[in-house]
């Protein structure tokens, strides 16, 4: 990096960790550090959202899924518009939660089932948060050292120390600090001030593209030299495409709907005034993702068309030649094998591939196939060297953005680019690292202290779990083993929760039948199926599969997994490899889904002695406020329906309309009636060249969302200014509430301190008395 790439970086950076020291002095009481004194309005809370939203790692897995699938997949998403603008207009699962009045998932689950269910659930939680994320800073470490060049080792006092354990611990220091001033209030300052700094990076960034890449010249070509079955831009010729397919899409809606009250966690998420302010960030969360979504884009563009291009063939050469051997530095301890790999990599020539001359690539025949090829036959194909080899492709499809990157990008840009990412990485880490040790504190930890602890003990626990989060954090980046794609790893190690909280807390919401035996009963279906899918995976190609060779058992094996999955061909094929388990991430979390829903409802009815009363719970009718005991007649007619349809009700302002209906007429009316189903109709009619394809994405995700981001850029900078201004006139001026006792003794309910002990007395089998 040059000066001016260290002037760029270090200067923004020290007024975010200044704004986070500068917090300390918000904190009155316990409800300050966990909630923000839930003072935050809702263009503070959708401002800083965006920075939770994006990561290093949802850049690089972004890019990967782009590189291996395109931009035609993404056709398809336009299926989640009206589930993602439904669930922003009428605040699903989150208004609800906000009713009863619980600080964290565990207080909502004691309220709604048993104490029991919430330790169980907390802790299977934090779990399978902890194992997830535990790669977060390992790819984030990663990431910094092949961006910048770093050595793997430095020398420091005489003694090698390892650059990868120091990036690590740089990583989680600052995530650390942030959470050790503040809480949630200096997670919600600091998100919202790099959110900030974030819109004016993305415009910069969109404009160098677009000014130095050719849209109909260089992208696009690239994008549409794929075989049949695989292409990057036909959305009706995908059918041959693995792992990131329609598949996927309908797993990804299905746990959309399912799982949309199951990771309720720290900072802004429950931070705003009121229900309906939280409900009002969310329908702006609309209109905030513009400029991420087109930088997303565009970067997985530049990547793809720097590596597969004829123009930019030699320094392709130069990137994947780099890239091999630095993965295998890093991988690979005999250094007879890294000459080898070395050798191998050098003999390969410069590729040049010309498009419509050469035959269109492929998944399993591209430009990156002589490399893994290659490097495959150096490691071997035993057990050993199938399982190496497996780690190999990981990282070198995890790492080729950041060296794509650190060849492709000028002077300044250059550190745009590190502040951006660094950014980035550390509003992810803090809120993660957060919301975990908030969850262990308040429903693990604090049901088993039987006596209140005085707010500046709690406090003191909360930052103690957080360090202890930390530790785990940096120990896990060393002995995780990430063998897939980061968005199946991912998906793979959610679902240990995802896979039986949707259920749970849906039924919780929602139903008055759902018992605890019944939540029980999917949380440990999930455990079962997505811990026997994540132990599958991770040990097939070094033991399990070597295993069924010797035994002899692969082709009676092969042909049981291809007999199962063949009616669903070509969307899920089970087919024997020797390197990767035939069932992915994608599939088991369906089964597991699955089956959660079906013993949660099952089990459910056949315990459940009594009919939940919901009223109370959610603080509805007598047990409400006076003014919402009164009978509310409900208006009739067209404009009543589409008020209904938009989600509007008797608290929107004015203003509010206008959002909602500015939300519901883009995101219904152009985005899904015009964009998408108008499209589908065309194309079943008459069929589009990919010539059309090409101007349809130029249009709909770049040329369009530019200039709405370019917009509402301005309106979230001014809303968001105005929301922290007063923010921090709130928090100023606050004194310790009686939400500080709710907190503080988080064995009780908040819900039940709120209301005599004779309203609400609660059953262990989640049912009323």
């Amino acid at each position: 990096m040059s000066s001016l790439d260290w002037v760029i970086l270090l200067l923004p950076l020290s007024l975010v960790f200044f704004m986070a020291y500068r917090s300390r002095r918000y904190i009155h009481g316990v409800a300050d550090y966990l909630a923000a004194g839930r003072v935050c309005g809702r263009y503070v809370i959708a401002v800083s959202d965006i920075t939770v939203g994006l990561a290093v790692v949802t850049l690089v897995s972004q890019v990967e899924a782009n590189y291996k699938t395109g931009i035609a997949i993404g056709f398809w998403s336009g299926l989640l518009m009206p589930i993602t603008m439904l669930f922003s207009l009428t605040g699903y699962c989150l208004y609800r939660y906000r009713e009863t009045r619980a600080l964290s998932i565990g207080q909502f689950l004691e309220m709604r089932y048993s104490r029991s269910l919430r330790i169980f659930a907390a802790t299977l939680r934090t779990f399978s948060e902890t194992v997830c994320n535990m790669i977060v800073p390992a790819v984030s470490a990663r990431f910094f050292i092949y961006l910048l060049g770093l050595p793997y080792h430095i020398s420091i006092f005489g003694r090698e120390i390892s650059t990868f354990a120091i990036v690590i611990v740089t990583v989680l220091t600052m995530a650390l600090f942030i959470i050790w001033c503040g809480g949630t209030v200096a997670l919600v300052i600091t998100d919202a001030i790099q959110a900030l700094m974030t819109y004016p990076i993305f415009t910069v960034f969109v404009f160098y593209i677009l000014t130095n890449f050719s849209w109909f010249s260089e992208i696009a070509p690239v994008m549409a030299d794929r075989v049949a079955g695989e292409s990057f831009l036909n959305p009706f010729d995908i059918e041959s495409l693995r792992d990131f397919n329609l598949f996927a899409l309908l797993v990804t809606i299905m746990s959309r709907i399912l799982n949309q009250g199951s990771w309720i966690g720290a900072g802004s998420s429950m931070a705003g005034r009121t229900p309906h302010e939280q409900k009002m960030a969310g329908v702006l969360g609309e209109w905030r993702n513009g400029f991420s979504l087109i930088f997303y884009f565009l970067i997985g563009a530049i990547v793809l068309t720097t590596l597969n291009h004829a123009h930019f063939a030699s320094k392709a050469r130069e990137i994947r030649a780099e890239l091999c051997g630095r993965v295998a530095d890093e991988i690979v301890a005999r250094p007879e094998v890294r000459k080898q790999i070395a050798d191998a990599i050098e003999a390969l020539p410069e590729q040049i591939h010309r498009i419509g001359t050469n035959e269109p690539l492929s998944q399993q025949s591209n430009l990156d196939s002589p490399y893994l090829d290659s490097v495959h036959e150096v490691l071997g194909d035993d057990g050993s060297g199938n399982a190496k080899f497996q780690e190999f492709r990981t990282l070198y499809h995890q790492l080729m953005l950041p060296m794509t990157m650190r060849h492709v990008l000028p002077v300044g840009l250059f550190g745009l680019f590190m502040l951006l990412m660094v950014m980035l990485m550390i509003s992810t880490d803090d809120s993660r690292i957060f919301s975990g040790a908030l969850t262990t504190v308040q429903d693990i930890i604090m049901p088993f202290i039987s006596t209140s602890l005085s707010p500046q003990r709690h406090i003191l626990l909360v930052r103690l779990v957080s360090i202890g989060i930390g530790i785990a954090f940096f120990c896990g980046s060393f002995f995780m083993a990430q063998l897939d794609y980061i968005n199946l790893f991912c998906i793979i190690t959610t679902s240990i929760w995802f896979g039986g909280a949707g259920p749970m807390m849906i039924g919780g919401l929602y139903t008055r039948f759902g018992t605890t035996a019944g939540a029980y009963a999917s949380l440990i279906s999930g455990i079962v199926i997505s811990g026997g899918g994540i132990l599958l995976q991770r040990y097939w190609a070094g033991l399990i599969y070597p295993f069924l060779a010797k035994q002899g058992w692969t082709e009676p094996v092969g042909v049981l997994l291809e007999t199962v999955s063949s009616p669903l061909a070509p969307y899920i094929v089970w087919q024997m490899d020797p390197v990767k388990f035939p069932i992915n991430s994608n599939e088991i979390f369906f089964l597991s889904m699955v089956t959660g829903i079906i013993l949660y409802c099952g089990i459910s009815f056949l315990t459940c002695r009594k009919p939940f009363n919901l009223d109370r719970m959610l603080h509805r009718g007598i047990y409400g406020e006076q003014q919402e005991q009164q009978p509310v007649r409900k208006a009739r007619g067209v404009r009543a329906l589409l008020n209904r349809l938009a989600g509007i009700d008797e608290q929107y302002s004015h203003g509010d309309k206008v959002i909602a209906w500015s939300v519901f007429l883009y995101a219904f009316g152009y985005t899904f009636m015009g964009t998408f189903i108008a499209v589908i109709v065309w194309n079943w009619l008459m069929p589009w060249p990919l010539e059309y394809w090409s101007y349809y994405f130029l249009t709909v995700q770049l040329l369009v969302p530019s200039v709405v981001a370019a917009i509402t850029s301005v309106w979230f900078l001014i809303g968001g200014i105005v929301d922290l201004r007063r923010m921090f006139r709130d928090l100023a001026t606050r004194i310790n509430n009686p939400f500080d006792n709710g907190m503080v003794e988080g064995h009780v309910s908040l819900a039940d301190k709120m209301a005599s002990p004779a309203d609400c007395p609660q059953r262990q089998d989640g049912n009323t008395q």
